[in-house]
């Protein structure tokens, strides 16, 4: 998978916009002012930092070597996962769909909070 297919798989997303974020030279894509997903090279490799529970982060980055603690972000929730590595294309898509469905829910709340 490339950088490219998962910023265009993401942009798909209802709602989704992408903002570029220059100092950390990252592509991140969020749904209403909730970060879902960031695109970036990680020492020279394509990578995206994608948030997750902390039980599934957890146990993604056991299992899995080209996942790890994000450097930017909450690292109990936040993993970067390179797209070269060992997850299949479906499992990458699977993790973008969850982080979106995650930040879909947190701007629920927020409203209804907000009420």
């Amino acid at each position: 998978m490339t950088l490219s297919d998962l910023l265009s798989y993401c942009m798909t997303k209802p709602g989704a916009e992408q903002q570029v974020h220059n100092d950390w030279k990252a592509t991140q894509i969020q749904y209403d002012g909730i970060l879902f997903a960031m695109v970036h090279e990680v020492e020279g490799r394509p990578a995206v930092s994608l948030k997750s529970t902390q039980a599934l982060a957890d146990l993604l980055r056991e299992q899995h070597s080209d996942v790890l603690p994000s450097q930017r972000l909450n690292k109990a929730h936040w993993s970067t996962v390179y797209l070269d590595g060992s997850l299949k294309d479906s499992q990458l898509y699977a993790l973008a769909e969850a982080s979106y469905q995650q930040a879909v829910a947190a701007k629920e709340a927020e409203l209804r909070a907000g009420q």
